[in-house]
């Protein structure tokens, strides 16, 4: 069993603190942790009166950088490979299992909240919790809603079953019309929901749809929109083209995905709004090197080019123009080592440090939890990460953990801590110490 480094009281003495808001680094600061949350940040040569206590643990950091624990807002974390069918077919406790982890592998990376956009439920968000399995904070959609033949309708062209995407494993429900829409959303909600999520055009992993298609009638989005509203939630939704991102944000979707193929008339949208926009550009990089590797269907793989060379000028525009952005990665299979990376293809286009506000601060605010998460400050939880360089001059300071990734903490728990009681780093996985 992990041995978590535990503590009501700990002192992580000699940091130099990223504040992602100002932009600026802070260096020689003492960040005191009680109770799982961010007591005060002060400079080292103010007294200390917790470090007299015997229980206090303190933590020396020699300087490195400190910053907010990473947010993920698209990730699967049940999905263990790229078939979604495989997956729909598999034992429910063996998913669980897998699901775990892949959870334990992203916090070890430093991700220490993840927004899941289909598959999860209430039953690994609570393991989380209760501490059953190590994993990010997880915020959770259930299953996401599609239309028959839409992105989550797993069958193919031939069946005509739809239980197939009903298992309890199933990353969607198949709904048409106004009224299965609002029941489903009811349901979704009921079972723990913090968001909902609607599949409204073509995507590359189904089977029979075009990715420039558009799915849910305007009035079945509305529907959809209303109830998460009445419950005070929002909805997110997977959109590729203009026209799919348009008729989402124009019918009251909060958060779109992907949006590769999006036009100045998006942005406007997004801005008139005040809409968020989640792009996952790492993913269609994995998945054109390795994706059918990792199970993707040669049969629907061709629709990966359609996407690839799109969403890196999608970024730009979008950045230029003043949208909201949050960091996503949407990986599959065994491409989710692939995770730090998403940082390194928008540093293409964006200053390091809104990159790294887009894993921390501004995703806080989509997830609507702004101040307690994504800043290292008094009242925030303790979630935060150590790294040995400055990310705002080098972002691989991020992309690669086993050289530069010194601590992560959640909650004011260690989870890992470079040649320290709780493990060293080897290969993305926690090792325990001999000795």
């Amino acid at each position: 069993m992990l041995d978590l480094l535990v503590s009501p009281i700990t002192l992580l003495q000699n940091a130099q603190v990223l504040d992602v808001e100002n932009g600026v680094l802070l260096p020689n600061q003492r960040v005191v942790v009680r109770d799982g949350r961010i007591e005060r940040l002060e400079p080292m040569h103010a007294e200390a009166p917790e470090a007299r206590a015997a229980e206090v643990v303190q933590l020396d950091l020699g300087g490195k950088t400190l910053l907010p624990g990473l947010i993920d807002a698209h990730v699967h974390v049940l999905a263990w490979t790229a078939n979604l069918r495989e997956l729909h077919n598999a034992s429910p406790h063996y998913n669980a299992l897998q699901a775990a982890e892949i959870m334990r592998a992203m916090l070890l990376r430093g991700f220490t909240t993840v927004r899941d956009a289909a598959g999860a439920d209430f039953g690994l968000k609570r393991a989380v919790e209760e501490g059953l399995i190590s994993g990010p904070r997880l915020f959770i959609c259930g299953r996401a809603l599609s239309q028959t033949g839409g992105h989550a309708d797993s069958r193919a062209a031939g069946e005509t079953v739809v239980e197939t995407v009903s298992t309890p494993v199933a990353f969607g429900r198949v709904v048409d019309g106004v009224p299965e829409v609002r029941r489903a959303v009811r349901e979704e909600v009921r079972r723990g929901a913090d968001h909902i999520k609607l599949m409204l055009g073509g995507g590359i992993a189904s089977p029979t749809d075009r990715l420039t298609n558009d799915q849910f009638s305007l009035e079945e989005i509305r529907a959809a929109v209303e109830e998460a509203e009445m419950a005070d939630l929002y909805v997110m939704a997977h959109t590729y083209t203009a026209r799919a991102v348009n008729r989402a944000i124009e019918c009251g979707v909060r958060s779109l995905e992907h949006c590769n193929l999006i036009d100045e008339s998006s942005v406007e949208l997004f801005l008139r709004h005040g809409a968020w926009m989640v792009p996952t550009l790492i993913t269609y990089q994995a998945l054109a090197q390795e994706g059918v590797a990792a199970g993707l269907p040669r049969e629907v793989a061709y629709k990966i080019d359609l996407v690839l060379d799109k969403g890196l000028a999608a970024l730009e525009m979008a950045y230029k123009a003043g949208v909201n952005l949050a960091y996503g990665t949407d990986l599959l299979g065994a491409m989710h080592r692939h995770q730090l990376e998403e940082f390194a293809i928008r540093a293409q286009v964006q200053p390091n440090l809104e990159v790294i506000r887009a894993a921390t601060l501004y995703a806080a605010r989509l997830l609507r939890v702004e101040g307690q998460l994504g800043v290292v400050a008094p009242g925030a939880y303790a979630d935060l990460i150590a790294v040995d360089g400055n990310p705002l001059e080098d972002i691989r300071v991020l992309t690669r953990p086993e050289q530069h990734l010194e601590l992560v903490m959640k909650g004011g728990m260690v989870y890992y801590q470079r040649d320290g009681r709780t493990g060293v780093w080897r290969s993305g996985t926690l090792s325990q110490r001999s000795g």
